[in-house]
């Protein structure tokens, strides 16, 4: 995989995209969590939020996809996001300070997941070469 400087992960708690955006094209990696997605109920007098505590296999697969990005936007619908953001701020520090937004999102397709990065980046669409040109 090409190293490119901007990254873009999507994230909620079935899966995570990532993207790298550069002037040279994108790059695409779509990861699942090893444990599937549970519900746990929250009763009354009990210890606990009643949430079920975030994978940190799930998020390491992440950070190896975007260990060698310069800028790192997180984007997402719920709360998966700013859990990303923290277990890298704290865990993997030089990565994690590299984060230059943690932002809000619902389910864009993957080419609007690009778009949104290549505006937020400001970064000019990749050309692709004509039969003519190199």
């Amino acid at each position: 995989m090409p190293t490119h400087f901007h990254a873009i992960v999507w994230i909620d708690h079935s899966q995570a995209k990532t993207f790298h955006v550069g002037l040279s094209g994108d790059d695409e990696m779509i990861l699942h969590p090893r444990l599937p997605t549970r519900h746990l109920h929250h009763k009354a007098n009990s210890i606990g939020s009643g949430h079920a505590g975030f994978d940190k296999e799930f998020f390491g697969q992440v950070l190896n996809t975007i260990s060698d990005a310069g800028e790192i936007l997180i984007i997402g619908p719920a709360g998966a996001k700013t859990e990303l953001a923290k277990y890298l701020r704290e865990q993997h520090s030089t990565i994690g300070d590299r984060i230059v937004a943690v932002e809000a999102a619902g389910h864009p397709s993957d080419p609007e997941i690009v778009a949104y990065a290549r505006k937020y980046f400001k970064i000019a669409p990749a050309r692709v070469a004509g039969p003519n040109q190199r």
